[in-house]
């Protein structure tokens, strides 16, 4: 899985970069067009919350955790709905940014929640999080159907029977290259470039195979009640996003080249770079390496 140092690249290096660029609670995941792209990005993302909302029962008193909140874009919505919400992040900046906000916020790794953490919740949503426990190294050894049978394990004991349990996360595809094959020399249009990026973005991540894998593990504990692919819904995310971060903002523009001075001989940094101008994940979208799914789970 990634680990903290690895959470905190991937989202504590460029914190308010993204508060600037996107707002202060912002959503860094996919929205919800439904094939609709009149809707502005905000609409869109609140079109999401407002499908998790309904299909999870959450209503004015509910208990609600967030496995991987971000910058709590959820926790802000629904506790506006008078929801009692709960969220867990691993990165230091997210953290900071969410108590700032006042919404109830921990530091802790989303699977090794129990009861006796925090009690137990009439639902829990997982968007983005899931996608960063398993690690290539865990893909190679064969573990990763486990790390994902183990984690639905924790889900289902956090929740009485016939609660319900939202997840949202990016998926490969069957035509996806071995990760032997990655190689961050290769010719930047090539597969294995594109791919060598994504693992730049996301050390100590490796997702899931299509829906089936999902559904496999999460079988034993839960029944499926609304699945959907977003992948054009989140093409259209990251095309709003880029407009977002090129947007002239005076302070942002500062904080770039501040970052790009103080990582000038960070490799790391540079990949970080390449990332925000060629944007792989919609590549991979685009070239059917990847997908997109939204799931709603009802314990059974």
């Amino acid at each position: 899985m990634a680990n903290k140092e690895d959470i905190d690249f991937t989202y504590t290096t460029t914190d308010k970069i993204h508060r600037l660029a996107i707002g202060e609670t912002l959503d860094l995941s996919g929205a919800m067009y439904d094939g609709d792209f009149s809707l502005t990005l905000e609409q869109a993302q609140r079109k999401k919350h407002e499908f998790i909302t309904e299909n999870l029962n959450i209503k004015k008193g509910s208990k609600v955790l967030d496995m991987g909140c971000g910058w709590g874009p959820y926790l802000n919505f629904i506790s506006k709905q008078g929801a009692d919400a709960i969220g867990l992040t691993l990165s230091k900046g997210q953290y900071k940014a969410c108590r700032k906000n006042g919404f109830n916020v921990y530091i802790k790794d989303v699977r090794t929640v129990v009861p006796e953490d925090f009690g137990m919740f009439d639902a829990v949503v997982s968007v983005g999080a899931f996608e960063h426990f398993c690690s290539i190294e865990d893909f190679k050894e064969g573990n990763q159907e486990k790390i994902h049978r183990d984690f639905f394990n924790t889900v289902y004991n956090l929740l009485p029977k016939g609660s319900r349990f939202y997840l949202q996360t990016m998926t490969f595809t069957n035509n996806m290259i071995k990760p032997d094959a990655f190689n961050i020399h290769a010719d930047k249009k090539s597969k294995e470039y594109i791919c060598a990026l994504i693992e730049k973005l996301f050390p100590g991540s490796w997702l899931p195979y299509e829906s089936d894998m999902i559904l496999r593990n999460a079988e034993p504990f839960f029944k499926v009640i609304n699945i959907s692919s977003g992948k054009l819904d989140y093409i259209e995310t990251i095309l709003q996003w880029r407009k977002m971060f090129r947007r002239f903002h005076l302070f942002k523009y500062f904080l770039y080249v501040k970052l790009i001075f103080e990582n000038v001989f960070s490799k790391k940094f540079w990949h970080l770079i390449y990332v925000f101008r060629i944007q792989p994940i919609k590549v991979c979208f685009e070239c059917d390496l990847m997908d997109h799914y939204r799931i709603v789970f009802e314990k059974k």
